[in-house]
């Protein structure tokens, strides 16, 4: 330092804006992508207003973080708050009927691309986007409060690649979880497709294997009666020719344990086929597709993710800012895939792709993560990352759909409370109250669930109970505490979908065959609770999946017999 400088110490506001201003310089111009919602005191700071979900440090040329998550963060009063109920005792609910209009009321809307044009620069229609989607979040701000709001998607970016998708498709694919469909499919996105924009839409019910079968056909004949332009289709990656042993314990706890050589599940697949064969009627050729997939269905693998890229595609290397939607433009299907996080997504997309795609490219210019994916050279698949739509949703439901991360809760306790009260979780857990009590709290739950996993925290040797909590929710999002809603009247009309006729297609999905239990294994709760001590809790280990494989079955088993197996026959 030159002499007769005096140093003076930062202060810690200034220190924090002098960090905020070279973390900024790191990441370039990301402030103009995360908007900020609109706060009632004059204060646009993010602190205390917005938390930032999986932000990256900055590297030098790269705006690492302009796709990041951004969603309300709570006060330290509201975490306190919520602490205090986990610790009171369970009353037990059962409300799991599901009423849309309670969760996306009709003014409810999405964030819609504003009007634009090609003698618009891109500044220009930057600059408008910016206005209009902080416009839309103040609205809703002021209207509804964030409290009363969901935790929704704040990254204008993410939206933009929406409406890319949107524009581009002839059909979007919408993929829902069978536990919470009507909560993953917003109305506004229907009538935005099917009324604004004159296209098709097919939901795309996935995961079915970890919902009982009459509950399947009741979600199914529920949006085919309220949404009669929506095309459903049923999906699961894990049919039960690609599992050995019980899918659940005498608890009810549910275990699935693939087998070391899978089948490529096609079921699903070939009734999405079946679905754009009655959309595009004779204007697309979907032979070499369908060819695709008789040719999969008999293929086993140790990864049915692998891809064999035939051949590359050149595509030009236009601005892709602006894009005029001409339907089956040069013959091609273009089919758009949207959903929310943890949906399943990637793993149905994988399904569909199967072991061979024509090429796999990305589109240059405005909206350079956005992919599109050519199954056959007139077939291709558009990608949208997962994206959570604006609701009422409560955040103990977000939690337990994944549409909020796990990895960012700063307090996960009431989201175990809401399900030890609808769910006889010291049972299903096999858990022996930590104070040999008669009453549960969900922190007894909690540190019950540590005490048998062996959870401690480091230096007090007390039982860690945020780290229970988390394993329990990721347990929860994985299907083995599965919490399935039900449509409304599910429980007294259940005798008439354990009847129905489409009862015959999921079990042809799923593959069911008898239940012998006899020839079953079970396998036992200690097994998960010896797991839950590794750092990836919820994968088989090697040795696990060795020991329940069969190698002499190969993959196959026999299906249930009905109609549906023609499409075996025929494919």
């Amino acid at each position: 330092m030159p002499q007769g400088r005096k140093k003076v110490p930062f202060s810690g506001k200034a220190k924090k804006e002098q960090l905020k201003t070279k973390r900024n310089k790191k990441q370039g111009s990301s402030q103009n992508y995360l908007v900020k919602p609109h706060n009632s005191d004059g204060d646009d700071s993010d602190d205390g207003k917005v938390q930032k979900v999986n932000a990256q440090p900055g590297r030098s040329g790269r705006n690492v973080n302009r796709y990041n998550l951004k969603f309300y963060r709570e006060t330290d009063a509201e975490i306190k708050e919520r602490k205090e109920l986990a610790m009171k005792s369970l009353e037990m609910h059962n409300d799991l009927e599901i009423n849309v209009h309670d969760y996306f009321p009709e003014d409810f809307d999405f964030p819609k691309r504003p009007s634009w044009n090609f003698d618009m620069s891109r500044e220009a229609l930057d600059a408008r986007e910016n206005r209009y989607f902080t416009e839309y979040v103040t609205e809703l701000d002021n209207k509804y409060g964030w409290k009363e709001m969901s935790f929704f998607e704040l990254n204008l970016e993410t939206w933009r690649q929406l409406w890319r998708v949107l524009e581009m498709s002839d059909v979007i694919l919408i993929i829902v979880d069978i536990r919470f469909p009507a909560l993953m499919f917003p109305p506004s996105l229907y009538n935005y497709v099917t009324k604004t924009l004159n296209k098709q839409m097919i939901l795309v019910m996935n995961k079915i294997d970890l919902a009982p079968t009459p509950l399947v056909v009741a979600w199914r004949n529920y949006f085919i009666k309220n949404y009669p332009q929506l095309k459903v289709v049923l999906f699961t990656t894990l049919p039960q020719y690609n599992l050995v042993g019980k899918l659940s314990d005498k608890a009810g706890l549910q275990i699935r344990h693939k087998k070391g050589k899978v089948r490529m599940a096609t079921e699903g697949t070939k009734l999405l086929l079946e679905a754009c064969k009655e959309i595009v009627e004779d204007q697309v050729d979907l032979r070499s597709w369908e060819e695709k997939i008789k040719e999969e269905s008999t293929y086993t693998t140790d990864d049915v993710s692998e891809l064999i890229v035939e051949e590359t595609i050149e595509t030009k290397s236009v601005d892709t800012q602006f894009y005029q939607h001409e339907r089956f433009n040069n013959g091609i299907l273009t089919i758009g895939c949207v959903g929310q996080p943890n949906v399943g997504k990637s793993s149905v997309m994988n399904a569909i792709m199967g072991k061979k795609v024509v090429s796999v490219s990305k589109t240059p210019g405005h909206t350079k993560h956005f992919q599109t994916i050519f199954l056959t050279p007139n077939v291709r698949l558009c990608d949208c990352p997962g994206l959570v739509f604006p609701s009422k949703v409560p955040k103990v439901l977000q939690i337990i759909m994944g549409s909020f991360p796990i990895a960012q809760l700063r307090e996960p306790f009431t989201t175990i409370k809401y399900l030890a009260e609808r769910m006889d979780m010291p049972k299903l857990l096999r858990i022996a109250h930590p104070e040999n009590d008669d009453t549960w709290s969900a922190m007894d739950v909690c540190d019950g669930w540590a005490k048998r996993c062996g959870y401690v925290t480091a230096r007090s040797g007390r039982l860690d109970s945020y780290r229970a909590a988390n394993s329990l929710l990721r347990m929860t999002l994985d299907g083995k505490i599965c919490l399935c809603l039900t449509p409304p009247n599910y429980e007294s009309e259940k005798d008439v979908w354990e009847k129905h006729e489409d009862v015959e297609m999921v079990n042809w999905i799923k593959a069911i065959v008898d239940d012998d239990d006899d020839k079953k294994q079970d396998r036992p709760l200690e097994k998960v609770a010896e797991s839950c001590s590794d750092e990836d809790a919820f994968k088989d280990s090697d040795e696990e999946r060795d020991e329940y494989d069969d190698d002499s079955s190969d993959g196959e088993q026999v299906l249930a017999s009905n109609k549906f197996s023609a499409l075996n026959d025929a494919n």
